[in-house]
């Protein structure tokens, strides 16, 4: 199982797409264009925070029992980052320290629920997508969804900004299975058809390192 990070605009669903092509394997996304709840967390983060958030990880938790029945499959976001997400916006005061222990201690007990082997509860292989505060800025306006717009909510650009600087750290510490970065910004696999076969060589290399 290849899971992918990064933040808001990286480009995971773009490279998803890529390696379940190159490795002819099924691909997992990220519940968002049909997700109702999304555009009003960005309305009312502190009403909806709490809901968004058990909603991913019930959408993730799926994702990953299904994952489960091929060696190979690509997931677009690891649910480990989830957290992540969700201590910012009780940090920013969108949700509550109560909130945050619930989720977690929800998380771990489903974790530990769901079925195969301990390893497999862990992907084979995380793949952080690495962009700069600028290009996420640029990618979340042009791909248009008017609930993320810096232009309609400015508190927006905090948010994003702190987002940014934290997959820093998340990244560092990342210690669930093996990982390898990919700069977005250097390779930009999203438009550059040259960067998107020199990104699926990394992987290929980086996955015959660890006999995948």
């Amino acid at each position: 199982m290849i899971v992918l990070s990064g933040t808001i605009g990286a480009g995971k669903t773009s490279l998803t797409n890529l390696l379940a092509d190159h490795l002819n394997k099924p691909a997992f996304y990220e519940s968002v264009e049909d997700n109702e709840i999304l555009p009003l967390f960005y309305q009312d983060p502190k009403k909806y925070g709490f809901l968004l958030q058990i909603y991913f990880l019930n959408k993730r938790l799926d994702s990953i029992k299904q994952a489960f029945k091929d060696d190979e499959t690509v997931l677009d976001r690891s649910i480990f980052e989830d957290s992540l997400l969700f201590k910012l916006n009780a940090d920013m005061g969108r949700a509550t320290q109560t909130e945050v222990d619930i989720y977690d201690s929800l998380l771990q007990n489903m974790m530990e629920e769901l079925p195969n082997a301990v390893h497999k509860k862990n992907p084979d292989l995380l793949i952080h997508i690495n962009i700069s505060f600028d290009t996420m800025l640029n990618r979340i306006k042009k791909r248009g969804r008017s609930y993320e717009q810096v232009a309609q909510d400015p508190s927006l650009y905090d948010y994003y900004k702190q987002l940014d600087e934290r997959y820093v750290d998340w990244y560092a510490n990342y210690n669930k299975s093996p990982k390898m970065m990919i700069n977005g910004d250097e390779l930009d696999f999203v438009e550059d058809q040259d960067a998107q076969q020199k990104v699926l060589d990394l992987v290929d290399e980086k996955m015959a390192s660890l006999a995948l």
